[in-house]
């Protein structure tokens, strides 16, 4: 039933700090393939917010491009964001990493007055638009949230983000890890992966039931 299903999968970067989290990402398209589904990548053709040193999470003085660096990710299969609607895939899936706060949105710096990039903003908005489900794994809801204003979603139980999110709009519920909260009315999955002290094992398992349920309502 899910094999002619196809997601979309946005990318941030590479690697935790500045970037998309890998983790989060491979099992996140390892879910989509085990589930009979399958996927394209992309991200936005736009520099980083900034470089980080994963070794020492220092600031590094160079420049690096998010649709390059996530191209590492996805094995140079990727395609720039802009060429993203709604036409092109059965749902959207976002994972985390502190690209998506520094390079799909400004919320590392702003907080819940962030700016969202806005060929991200118009692609959400495309899909939720034509009620295609909306996957957000880690840090991602925040994003979701700014663009569509009253979600449900989680990012585990961080009280700071969770209290941006209910500035934003939305409504946040603590979860643990794996769980997923599902926003019916906005056709939106979330669970919150890396933003609790997490396990590789839990990562997959968080991510696996994210896509799994995200399928679900194809």
């Amino acid at each position: 039933m899910t094999k002619s299903k196809k997601i979309a999968v946005v990318l941030s970067g590479c690697g935790v700090y500045d970037g998309a989290e890998i983790h989060e990402s491979v099992f996140a398209l390892w879910a989509i393939a085990s589930a009979g589904a399958s996927y394209d990548i992309y991200a936005p053709d736009v520099q980083q917010h900034h470089v980080i040193n994963h070794l020492n999470g220092q600031e590094m003085p160079e420049k690096r491009n998010v649709l390059i660096e996530a191209a590492r990710i996805a094995r140079g299969d990727i395609q720039p964001v802009s060429e993203l609607n709604a036409t092109k895939a059965d749902a959207i899936l976002f994972p985390g990493g502190f690209g998506v706060a520094k390079n799909l949105c400004s919320f590392a710096v702003d907080g819940a007055d962030c700016q969202v990039n806005p060929e991200l903003e118009k692609v959400v908005k495309d899909f939720h638009q034509a009620g295609k489900p909306i996957g957000a794994l880690c840090i991602s809801p925040v994003l979701i949230t700014k663009v569509l204003g009253n979600p449900e979603v989680t990012i585990g139980s961080d009280a700071d983000t969770a209290k941006a999110i209910e500035e934003m709009g939305g409504k946040h519920v603590n979860t643990s890890h794996a769980e997923v909260v599902v926003d019916a009315t906005n056709k939106i999955v979330s669970t919150p992966c890396y933003m609790l002290d997490a396990n590789i094992l839990q990562i997959a398992d968080g991510a696996k039931k994210a896509v799994d349920t995200l399928i679900k309502m194809l």
